[in-house]
């Protein structure tokens, strides 16, 4: 690695373009890769292009597209000219975008075809097909030395404490939060992920997660990038049909995951055979079997993987149990959108069963206000990585600090005596889902509440499902009087038009699993806040379950 001259995502595409010059950087599955001087000459050329949109300095570019090279380009291009990136996840609804495009105050689009049927009906001006920024021609390529002059022209230093990204983890009217990060808190945190993995320019990536949440965009590009690493995208979602051969091919070293993938390849896959199996039901042979499983398992991921990161929710307790017995290389991160992500971690071979590991090397965390006995407390944390805000709304930033000066993550948790940390759960209301996604309950239930039969709702997680309590208006529950033998077909009937016409205004991470029928007002504050922490665990007794 280049020592950087200052914590800039434009010193991160200047200095990598020269330095790593004609080495691969970039490919999107069967297709030939972009070198590293590639991905500056495109970048300078993107702006070009904006400057003469009259898209100037600080204003913010909503960039909405699969994962593919043109994204990297587009983003680093952005960021990299002193422009703020509004990177938004696809599975967003069309009414989500557009309140984060209103939010945001953007006047430029950067869409991939296939979702601009997303934007239909934007008012923003401006809207650029992420597509044809590979199909600009760039003339004749430059030498190093005309390269460096080029883009340092093209790209003149910043302040590393200047704004780059807005990522908005929730989009729905009224709770919109877009978490400001600095070039300084993205570029720090990927550089801090040292202590845990050191790239090189010979390791192969496999991106199969969306660059638009911040787990895959600081440590799964930035790091890389910084490294002279290869970066593989696929061009379809990463089912088992789609990864499999692209595996056996690319044969890759690093991948970074959710908790969900490699549980469904254990639980479907692996599992059901070591069932089988008679030796298995003794408990010495487990853990014979499972490094032997451990073998097979390295061979499916192309026989090369030397780092498989884990991280945006809890991995279960017994796979994270077969993969250590397995001796499979994965890694286990914990962070939050707000801290660019990473703030602790823990490298293979070096995990401990349940924990996250120790602080990323420079960040502090500490436990508030620990239970006497377990331990636990609020997780709050310090550091380079720490957000600057939330986007236009400084109370909301003013409730997730402490009056001096550290963090509130809202998770619970607390430390061994090594400085491992463990995360026993949300202190907030926040809900992970399973790929890592940031769910607001409240943003669901101002859905639910709006539908013509619902008085009142609560949406909780039971397991990994979502699920949802909703009390409903006195006159639907009217039309149940003295029909006490068809009221539960009614209810189910009621319940399923409720979650079919919630989910259909939702992305798929966020959708109800379930619907259950609350026959009471739920308890609230003195101003009208449900008591969260009384619910579920204590429903009503008569309380019936609708809609599986």
């Amino acid at each position: 690695m280049y020592k950087l001259q200052s914590y800039t995502l434009r010193n991160i595409l200047v200095q990598g373009a020269v330095r790593y010059y004609k080495r691969p950087a970039i490919a999107l599955i069967g297709n030939a890769p972009l070198s590293y001087r590639e991905i500056g000459l495109r970048a300078a050329e993107f702006i070009k292009r904006l400057e003469t949109l009259d898209i100037g300095a600080e204003e913010k570019v909503v960039l909405l597209s699969e994962n593919r090279p043109e994204w990297v380009i587009a983003y680093l291009a952005i960021t990299a000219s002193g422009r703020i990136v509004v990177p938004i996840l696809t599975d967003f609804h069309p009414e989500q975008i557009q309140n984060i495009i209103k939010h945001s105050e953007a006047r430029i689009l950067v869409v991939s075809e296939k979702l601009k049927s997303k934007i239909r009906g934007s008012t923003v001006p401006v809207v650029i097909s992420i597509e044809s920024i590979l199909k600009e021609p760039i003339g004749t390529l430059p030498d190093k030395k005309l390269l460096e002059e080029l883009l340092n022209k093209q790209f003149p230093p910043i302040d590393e404490t200047r704004i780059a990204a807005i990522l908005y983890t929730s989009g729905t009217t009224g709770h919109s939060k877009g978490v400001m990060l600095t070039h300084k808190n993205l570029v720090w945190d990927a550089c801090a992920t040292r202590s845990i993995i050191h790239l090189h320019r010979t390791d192969r990536l496999l991106s199969i997660l969306p660059l638009a949440h911040t787990y895959e965009c600081t440590i799964g590009m930035i790091d890389p990038i910084m490294q002279g690493s290869f970066i593989t995208y696929l061009d379809k979602p990463p089912t088992a049909s789609t990864l499999l051969p692209v595996l056996k091919t690319l044969q890759p070293t690093i991948m970074l995951t959710v908790p969900l993938i490699i549980e469904k390849i254990y639980r479907s896959s692996i599992r059901p055979k070591l069932e089988a199996m008679k030796l298995y039901r003794y408990s010495w042979a487990k853990p014979l079997l499972h490094w032997l499983a451990g073998i097979q398992l390295k061979k499916t991921f192309g026989g090369h993987m030397r780092f498989f990161g884990i991280g945006g929710s809890a991995l279960s307790p017994d796979v994270e149990q077969f993969l250590i017995d397995a001796k499979f290389p994965y890694a286990i991160g914990y962070g939050l959108t707000e801290t660019a992500p990473l703030l602790a971690g823990c490298g293979p071979y070096r995990t401990k069963l349940g924990s996250t590991g120790p602080a990323l090397k420079g960040v502090m965390l500490r436990i508030a206000s620990p239970d006497p006995v377990t331990g636990d407390g609020e997780i709050q944390a310090k550091g380079e990585n720490i957000m600057f805000g939330y986007y236009k709304d400084p109370e909301k930033t003013k409730e997730v600090f402490t009056d001096d000066g550290w963090f509130k993550t809202g998770d619970l948790g607390h430390f061994d005596a090594q400085g491992n940390l463990y995360i026993r759960g949300r202190l907030k209301s926040l809900i992970l889902g399973p790929s890592g996604e940031n769910i607001y309950p409240e943003e669901i239930e101002s859905i639910l509440n709006a539908h013509e039969y619902v008085a009142e709702s609560l949406v909780y997680q039971d397991g990994k499902e979502l699920k949802a309590l909703v009390v409903l208006k006195e006159d639907i529950v009217s039309r149940f009087a003295g029909r006490a033998q068809d009221t539960l077909e009614d209810i189910e009937e009621i319940f399923n038009n409720i979650k079919k016409s919630i989910n259909s205004h939702l992305p798929p991470f966020s959708r109800i699993h379930a619907v259950e029928l609350h026959t009471e007002p739920f308890e609230k504050t003195p101003s009208q806040k449900i008591k969260r922490f009384l619910y579920p665990q204590h429903k009503n007794k008569n309380d019936t379950k609708a809609s599986q």
